[in-house]
């Protein structure tokens, strides 16, 4: 008798539940708050974006010519559970400094993305910036979701580089993905998994600790430093 082998299948999981989706958040660390976007952002946004039109070149909106332009694309996103769009805010000023949203979001598969984030020059290479990446991170994971998406224009260096820093894993790029702005777009596509997030939360949190940071405000180990050893494949295009 000729003996059938079966298919390889995945595992088997213990996922009967799905994950909660995001809805009215207002996450609060030690330097940040993200709050749903709305129309009261957009004075502080515009401000921090003005005459930096090269901060929407790989975005599928912007630059914005006006306030009220800008306002009403604001308007158009508010109440939409998909892009989620939170305004990120300085928590010592309450100014918005920047917009991030969730999107592309399967509670079923237990899986969610990061995206349209847009930091003014104001929010770069801030705390601020990496808490409010860590918050939203560790809601995902905390609400249920087994994988976290990072999902950016091949071309846009900088935006792969940060995701490597925030510890996700290259996986690979598609090619002919989108068209942005009558542009092509391949995709770079990165993630981390719900298994990788308890070192990885250890790490963030290492980092965020005041005692990372001298008496003016240098960090004294680096993100990319703790993160780096917890890659599981890196991006060859960064070098």
């Amino acid at each position: 008798m000729t003996m059938i082998e079966s298919n390889p299948l995945g595992d088997i999981l213990d996922f009967a539940v799905p994950a909660m989706p995001p809805l009215d958040l207002v996450l609060t660390g030690r330097t940040t708050r993200l709050e749903p976007l709305a129309l009261r952002h957009a004075a502080d946004l515009y401000t921090g974006f003005k005459g930096r039109d090269e901060l929407w070149d790989y975005m599928s909106n912007g630059p914005f010519a006006t306030v009220e332009a800008f306002s009403s694309w604001i308007d158009g996103r508010i109440g939409k559970p998909d892009p989620m769009f939170l305004a990120i805010c300085d928590i010592k000023t309450g100014r918005a400094l920047g917009v991030a949203s969730f999107m592309r979001i399967v509670p079923n598969d237990g899986v969610i993305e990061v995206g349209g984030i847009a930091y003014s020059p104001a929010l770069q290479g801030t705390i601020i910036a990496t808490e409010a990446m860590y918050l939203m991170m560790r809601w995902a994971f905390d609400a249920g979701y087994r994988r976290y998406e990072w999902k950016c224009h091949a071309m846009n260096r900088p935006s792969r580089r940060a995701a490597q820093r925030l510890g996700f894993s290259y996986e690979g790029t598609f090619r002919q993905h989108m068209i942005i702005k009558g542009r092509n777009r391949d995709t770079a596509w990165f993630s981390i998994l719900d298994s990788e997030w308890p070192k990885l939360k250890k790490a963030f949190e290492t980092w965020l600790s005041p005692s990372n940071f001298d008496a003016e405000g240098r960090q004294k180990i680096n993100l990319s430093e703790l993160t780096a050893t917890l890659l599981t494949a890196r991006d060859s295009a960064l070098g």
